[in-house]
């Protein structure tokens, strides 16, 4: 897919540090509407900023990841792109993993476009990496996987999530693999490509949801060991994280658990100490301690 030189250390690298170090948890920034009322915040462009910074604040030294998601900022127009620019560059200047829950996807130049924006270097939107989407074929993603590779930078491609909706598509039969199985194979196959087939983890990464059986839709996470798992679906959507290993099994270690809501909903003045037990629970959870 790709003739990119390979930046070190890469994106993989880093995470799988980060995930030794510090534990799963990555803290999702999203300011939903509600979680805006509870914190007495605006529904605003400066309410979605001054929850981002303080969420921010409170991970920084807790955890190594923090997850924005982009629709909640986006809402707010141009201001609210505004806000994110400073959540983003706070959170990189603290010395945290930014993965920019974007989702994007398309072909050609349109796909290298959404790259440009995200993962250059010096981009007013740069983070470490972003999540995509490969509806037109992983093959379409190649502009933002050369720059992902060139920048040092990650790609996350969603290849099974917990909306109901999901599994008809996902699990649907591909040429005797399940969609989102095709999806895993090229993820990994790319990841062994540019570590050298050595098996270590490479810098891109798969989206499966926690509150999903991977079995049903076609996945066996075990064997794909160049590639790290954005999980979302911790805390208010159902997945605890004393369930980390009973859900990804050998593939628990190079899980990112993604808490937002229920990490948030401690407001202004409880979210450093929630973040930090959430934090403490995980690690305790990735080392089969017990939590």
């Amino acid at each position: 897919m790709t003739s990119a030189p390979l930046a070190r250390p890469h994106f993989g690298e880093r995470v799988a540090a980060a995930l030794d170090a510090h534990g799963p948890l990555c803290l999702g920034i999203d300011p939903h509407a509600r979680i805006l009322a509870d914190w007495g915040l605006p529904d605003s462009a400066e309410g979605a900023l001054e929850l981002g910074l303080r969420a921010v604040d409170a991970a920084a030294g807790a955890v190594a990841i923090v997850k924005p998601q982009v629709a909640f900022f986006e809402r707010h127009g141009g201001r609210g792109i505004l806000a994110l620019e400073a959540v983003i560059a706070r959170a990189r200047a603290a010395g945290l993993i930014v993965i920019a829950d974007a989702k994007r996807g398309d072909i050609g130049s349109t796909v290298d476009g959404y790259a440009e924006a995200w993962l250059a270097s010096g981009a007013a939107l740069e983070a470490d990496a972003l999540t995509v989407v490969a509806y037109q074929g992983t093959g379409s993603l190649a502009p933002a996987v050369d720059r992902a590779l060139a920048a040092g930078k990650g790609l996350f491609v969603l290849a099974a999530t917990s909306n109901p909706e999901a599994r008809r598509i996902q699990s649907a039969d591909a040429g005797g693999r399940s969609v989102a199985g095709v999806i895993l194979d090229d993820v990994e196959a790319l990841n062994r490509a540019v570590v050298l087939g050595d098996g270590a983890p490479g810098p891109f990464g798969v989206v499966v949801g926690a509150t999903i059986d991977p079995s049903a839709f076609g996945l066996d996470l075990g064997a794909a060991t160049a590639t790290t798992i954005l999980a979302p679906g911790f805390g208010e959507q159902g997945a605890r994280p004393e369930e980390l290993r009973a859900r990804y099994g050998a593939a628990a270690d190079r899980v990112i658990a993604n808490v937002a809501r229920a990490a948030l909903q401690a407001g202004p003045e409880g979210i450093g100490a929630a973040v930090a037990e959430l934090a403490e629970r995980f690690r305790r959870a990735r080392e089969g301690r017990p939590t």
